[in-house]
């Protein structure tokens, strides 16, 4: 009797892991499906992103100055002086002067103690920049940010005084 229980029981699981196979088979199809779209979903979404970093890179290039004709700046006499005249009625740092012009901070500082002199391409970016007004060149500036504002500086740590200091002992 008893081996014919075992029997029993082993042929009704079987029946029941069958059973359960076969109402299980489209929810699993249906997941696997699932799966395969939400991968091409993946691609795709990542392929915009890729769009629309090249469309934003695209875009802060067309809002950068363009350089100014050959004839005026072949006229033009370039001076340390008016460079760091220039960026101060801007009230620009060098850093976002730079930026507007498509040069470092350390190369509008060479520039203006006269330790260098720009090359042509960007002796026609100065002479471009040369007209424009603050507004514009902060309009330009936060263009080629990708309309993020700069954050504000952070305030300065107080330094600790003698009198907070505990004695070692």
């Amino acid at each position: 009797m008893p081996r014919f229980a075992a029997a029993l029981q082993e042929e009704i699981r079987r029946l029941a892991r069958k059973e359960v196979r076969s109402l299980t088979a489209v929810t699993r199809r249906a997941a696997a499906q699932h799966r395969r779209d939400i991968a091409g979903l993946k691609r795709q979404a990542r392929l915009l992103a890729r769009q629309v970093a090249a469309l934003e890179v695209l875009g802060r290039r067309q809002a950068a100055i363009p350089p100014a004709p050959t004839t005026v700046v072949e006229k033009a006499r370039f001076s340390p002086g008016w460079i760091k005249t220039r960026r101060e009625k801007l009230k620009l740092s060098a850093k976002d002067y730079g930026r507007l012009i498509g040069t470092s901070a350390l190369t509008v500082y060479k520039w203006e103690g006269g330790k260098s002199r720009p090359r042509k391409d960007a002796l026609a970016r100065l002479v471009a920049v040369k007209d424009i007004g603050r507004r514009e060149a902060l309009r330009r500036l936060e263009m080629l940010a990708g309309g993020q504002k700069r954050p504000a500086a952070k305030p300065a740590k107080k330094k600790a005084t003698k009198g907070r200091r505990k004695a070692r002992r």
